[in-house]
C-alpha cells in the first residue's frame, strides 16, 4: 500500500554545509537561476562558533536546463570541491522507502501508519520487522509485509544479517524504531548512518531502568518528555531531531503518566519522521540543523 505521489511538478532539494564565507547564498542561487530554475524554498543558518554555513534550497525542475541526472556532477565540479561543500541532492517525486521495526507496544506504529494511510507523507512502507509476533495483525490490517525475527545474544549477528537482507531486498532508504526494544549492533548501525530514527522517553529529571514511569511517579516529577534522534553507536546519544514535554501534577497516577508519555512519544516520533521525509534535517557532527 502506498501514498499518492504528485510527479507533475517535481523539485530538486539541496542540503549543504561548508566553511562560512561571504557570497555563498548568491553562489548557489546564481547556479539555479542561471540554469532556469525557479527557487521555491530557501533557508540558511550560520554557526558562528564553528564557522559553518548551512543551507536548504529547493527549486522547480520544469525549466531547469541541466538534466536531473547531471545536476550533482555539475554542482560538484563547479562549486563543491572549490568551496569545500558537503551536500546531498534529493528530488521531491522520489518517495523514500521506510521500514518500521517494532516489538510489542503499538502506540507509535499505529500513529505512523495512520499518517501514511491518510496520505500525509510522500513515503513507501514495504516491510515491518519485529522481534515478537504480537503486532503481525497490525501489519496485515494495513496490507504491509511482516517478518518476525526473534533476537537473542547468541543469534544477534545471524538475525541482523537476515534483517539487512530484507532491507536490501526492499531497497529501504531509512528505518524507524517504533518502540523496538532491542539494542541495534554497531555493525548494523554503520550500514545506515543517520538513517535509523529512534524514540525514547526523556524524563526531566531522567530516570533509567525497566519502569521509568513508576520511578518518575515516586519522585513526583512535574515534567515528562520524549526525544527522537538518529541512532549512533553511542547508545541513545545520537543527533536529536525532535523533542517535547508535557506537564505532570500531583493528581497524576502511574497510569496517566504512561498514557501521557505514550501520547508524547508517538507525536514526537512522527514529527521527526516527517522532517526526515521532507529532507529538512541536516546533521553535522552530533547535532542537527532543522529547517522550517
Amino acid at each position: 500500500m502506498t501514498t499518492t505521489i504528485d510527479k507533475t511538478n517535481p523539485t530538486a532539494i539541496l542540503l549543504m554545509h561548508c566553511p562560512d564565507k561571504p557570497g555563498l547564498i548568491a553562489l548557489v542561487t546564481d547556479f539555479i537561476n542561471t540554469n532556469g530554475g525557479n527557487i521555491v524554498y530557501l533557508d540558511q543558518h550560520v554557526d558562528r562558533i564553528e564557522g559553518v554555513f548551512f543551507m536548504r534550497v529547493e527549486w522547480e525542475l520544469e525549466h531547469f536546463v541541466i538534466h536531473r541526472d547531471k545536476i550533482e556532477e555539475y554542482f560538484s565540479t563547479l562549486y563543491a570541491k572549490k568551496y569545500e561543500i558537503t551536500y546531498r541532492l534529493y528530488f521531491s517525486d522520489y518517495a523514500p522507502k521506510m521500514a518500521i521495526f517494532v516489538s510489542k507496544m503499538s502506540h507509535c506504529i499505529y500513529d505512523l501508519l495512520a499518517r501514511f494511510i491518510a496520505g500525509e507523507w510522500n513515503v513507501h512502507i514495504p516491510v515491518i520487522i519485529s522481534n515478537h509476533p504480537d503486532l503481525e495483525s497490525v501489519a496485515k490490517r494495513f496490507g504491509i509485509e511482516f517478518h518476525c525475527i526473534p533476537i537473542t545474544k547468541e543469534n544477534k549477528a545471524e538475525q541482523e544479517a537476515i534483517e539487512h537482507e530484507l532491507l536490501q531486498k526492499h531497497k529501504i532508504d531509512f528505518i524507524v524504531l517504533a518502540r523496538y526494544m532491542q539494542v541495534v549492533s554497531e555493525d548494523f548501525i554503520n550500514k545506515y548512518p543517520n538513517k535509523i530514527i529512534n524514540i525514547h522517553h526523556s524524563f526531566l529529571p531522567a530516570f533509567v531502568g525497566a519502569k521509568p514511569y513508576h520511578a518518575a511517579f515516586e519522585r513526583g516529577v512535574k515534567l515528562i518528555g520524549a526525544t527522537s534522534h538518529y541512532v549512533t553507536t553511542d547508545l541513545d546519544a545520537g543527533p536529536i531531531i525532535e523533542q517535547d514535554i508535557t506537564r505532570i501534577s500531583h493528581k497524576d497516577t502511574v497510569e496517566t503518566l504512561v498514557h501521557k508519555g505514550r501520547d508524547l512519544e508517538k507525536i514526537v516520533l512522527s514529527r521527526a519522521v516527517e522532517k526526515h521525509i521532507d529532507r529538512k534535517v541536516l546533521t553535522y557532527k552530533n547535532k542537527t540543523v532543522l529547517f522550517n
